[in-house]
């Protein structure tokens, strides 16, 4: 029989409190990346990360097989990512550790090479990640894969979505709502050739637990477009699921079942970037290889509010701190404007081509240009430029961030930064 010695209340009742304390504030402290952008696809992160470092800084660098543009996201201790080998088309589902960067495992995907735009790869999709299973979604021209796996890399379920049509490839990615996976199944659906059939589009709901199908809603995408949809919540409404195309223009879907709550405004052009919330509106852009981009900013299920139509985006998915917007136009060009009106605060050329997109920390916005150099700004109205980081290897995907630790992404290299704070 063991005996305990007598136990001090006051000195117990201390100790548990700090406890509380304690796990709170690690909870308070923690953020998990999971999905393309992180929370809400808003691009924000918690910590402090230096404005310029090298390799010498680095927690760690690992070599990743093939190549991607795949962003990484984060979930606990682990990164999850996608890969590809550019001569067969192979897929590689990789999950590294966060603190060592160590593969924990890899699932290679039997593929057939395709056509895809020269700027894209095998490998863009950004997947989504829950406590339980990581999403991921990838195609060829006969046949849409969205499948879970879970966190040791074994198979939970697979679906087929059908054919993918577009002249440019596979790039979107999945996010998640209470216990679905959605995913925008946007296809081209014109200006194909002779004898091709135009591709069908759907905004699109499964089940996390099952891969059962919840609900689809027709799009009509004209282009096949890529942006990544978020959630709108308003205190005292309904959740609003927010994407655009370019046939419907800004869209607003009810998350639960996919019916339509309103839609505004089509656009001239494809759309690639995400949507945003700043400043009480919803931004998005439009573009073309050729040009012609614009920036919209909207009242949600009410008016276009303003209009950018120079050095306006492409790709990149701006960020905002407040009222303050950050714009990465393609062609290295970075506009500040204010949220509500459209106000330009000063329009700098920083450099490099974009195809990732900016994130914002505290102070400073990080973005990585094509060539892998990593451009850090203050994020303020007032232009500083802060640092230029040269990664080493291009690189066209946007950082994630967890626990104090930025997560950067190059063809074929994984990088860690951050001391954890």
């Amino acid at each position: 029989m063991k005996i305990f010695p007598k136990l001090n209340l006051s000195l117990l009742l201390a100790a548990l409190f700090t406890v509380v304390i304690l796990t709170t504030s690690a909870t308070l402290n923690a953020q998990e990346w999971a999905r393309f952008r992180g929370t809400n696809g808003q691009g924000i992160g918690k910590g402090k990360f230096p404005a310029e470092f090298s390799a010498k800084d680095y927690n760690w660098k690992v070599k990743l097989p093939g190549i991607g543009h795949s962003s990484p996201v984060v979930w606990s201790d682990k990164i999850f990512l996608l890969s590809a080998d550019t001569e067969s088309a192979r897929r590689y589902v990789l999950c590294h550790s966060t603190k060592t960067g160590q593969q924990l495992w890899k699932r290679e995907y039997k593929s057939s090479p395709h056509h895809l735009h020269a700027r894209s790869s095998y490998a863009s999709c950004t997947p989504a990640v829950d406590a339980d299973h990581v999403y991921l979604a990838w195609s060829t021209p006969e046949k849409t894969s969205l499948l879970a796996l879970d966190h040791d890399g074994k198979d939970v379920w697979e679906l087929d979505l059908g054919r993918w049509v577009s002249q440019h490839g596979f790039g979107t990615s999945p996010l998640l709502y209470k216990d679905m996976v959605i995913i925008s199944n946007s296809q081209q659906e014109q200006e194909l050739k002779e004898g091709k059939t135009p591709g069908k589009s759907f905004v699109m709901a499964f089940d996390r637990a099952t891969g059962k199908e919840r609900w689809r809603t027709s799009r009509k995408s004209v282009r096949v477009c890529y942006p990544v949809p978020m959630i709108m919540k308003k205190e005292g409404q309904p959740d609003e699921l927010i994407c655009y195309n370019t046939g419907n223009g800004f869209y607003s879907l009810n998350p639960l079942n996919g019916d339509l709550n309103w839609e505004l405004a089509p656009f001239a052009m494809r759309t690639v970037a995400s949507p945003i919330i700043a400043g009480g509106l919803i931004l998005g852009s439009t573009g073309s290889g050729g040009g012609g981009n614009y920036l919209v900013a909207i009242r949600p299920n009410d008016k276009v509010v303003y209009k950018i139509d120079k050095q306006a985006p492409y790709v990149p998915t701006p960020v905002a701190k407040g009222d303050i917007v950050f714009v990465w136009y393609d062609k290295g060009i970075v506009t500040c404007i204010d949220a509500k009106d459209g106000k330009i605060h000063w329009r700098e050329r920083v450099g490099g081509g974009f195809s990732g997109s900016p994130v914002l920390v505290d102070d400073k916005v990080y973005c990585i240009n094509e060539a892998g150099t990593v451009i850090v700004l203050a994020a303020s109205t007032k232009y500083k430029l802060l640092a230029k980081n040269d990664l080493g290897e291009d690189s066209r995907s946007t950082p994630a961030i967890s626990d104090g630790r930025m997560y950067l992404r190059t063809y074929s290299h994984l990088i860690s930064i951050g001391d954890g704070s």
